[in-house]
């Protein structure tokens, strides 16, 4: 199982539009994906907006948000489970 993290700062007036864009739009386009685990959506008080999903393999990102919504690019890593 691989998670990938998906990381976004958001502009200051475009938080609540890519906040509704990631949960209406690009996170269920992944959930359609043969390959696709689960996912989850958090956000953070400094206008950030994080999904980390998790995959059989192959894990896919969400696609390029919105324009004018983002502060930044997106910045992604992807994570394998440690056996402990």
């Amino acid at each position: 199982m691989i998670a990938r993290m998906w990381e976004v700062r958001a502009s200051t007036s475009g938080f609540d539009k890519l906040l509704s864009w990631v949960c209406d739009v690009a996170v269920p386009r992944l959930e359609q994906l043969p390959q696709h685990v689960s996912s989850e959506v958090f956000s953070s008080t400094d206008n950030r907006i994080v999904v980390i999903s998790k995959w059989r393999n192959n894990p896919e990102s969400l696609s390029a948000p919105p324009p004018g919504l983002v502060a930044r690019s997106p910045h992604i890593w992807d994570f394998a489970q440690v056996d402990r």
